[in-house]
């Protein structure tokens, strides 16, 4: 089931503080990377014989490689719509960050 963080649905609606991150990304933090199922590719432009995309995200959860929503086909984001995986990181070189899809939460 997809819920949104406790800490954030428990903030009153008053509270002015705002978590630095969610509990999704929390738990992404000290744990190791699952390895990447096609890396350098996006797995499911590579299954429909494209090969065009932006820039490539990386599930947290089980390694799924998709192509970010600035490409045609917006794999990463159709990976966490189907299995409900909350957590991508960036697979661009030089970039190290995380997008949490349930939260709408960089960290």
């Amino acid at each position: 089931m997809l819920r949104r963080s406790r800490e954030r649905t428990a903030r009153s609606p008053r509270s002015s503080v705002v978590p630095d991150t969610c509990e999704h990304l929390a738990a992404t933090v000290d744990a190791v990377d699952p390895a990447p199922h096609t890396p350098g590719h996006c797995e499911d432009c590579l299954a429909d014989g494209a090969d065009t995309w932006a820039h490539l995200r990386m599930c947290l959860t089980c390694g799924h490689v998709g192509c970010c929503d600035s490409s045609p086909h917006q794999h990463a984001s159709e990976h966490f719509a189907k299995t409900g995986h909350p957590v991508m990181r960036s697979v661009e070189p030089g970039e190290n960050w995380r997008w949490c899809y349930i939260d709408a939460r960089l960290g």
